[in-house]
């Protein structure tokens, strides 16, 4: 197993952590073990689709009807001689 010191911990980090390991029943070693354990098995969620995303995000929100406006066809762009 490998050790490291961190140095320069603000004191109420480290109050915080060991209010946080007392509360948990474990060592202030053991909860920073847990706590890096936890932030480094996260895995980010595959990347999708934009639109995908967006649509999943407001889809319980209910939809909207937008009027889509008649389109005329295009004019004949300037001649420029």
């Amino acid at each position: 197993m490998a050790s490291i010191t961190v140095r320069n911990l603000e004191e109420g980090l480290k109050r915080r952590l060991r209010v946080r390991a007392a509360e948990n029943g474990r060592s202030m070693e053991e909860e920073v073990r847990v706590i890096l354990r936890r932030a480094l098995d996260y895995r980010l969620p595959a990347q999708q689709n934009l639109a995908a995303a967006i649509r999943a995000r407001f889809a319980p929100l209910g939809g909207v009807e937008l009027k889509v406006p008649p389109r005329s066809p295009m004019r004949k762009p300037p001649r420029f001689d």
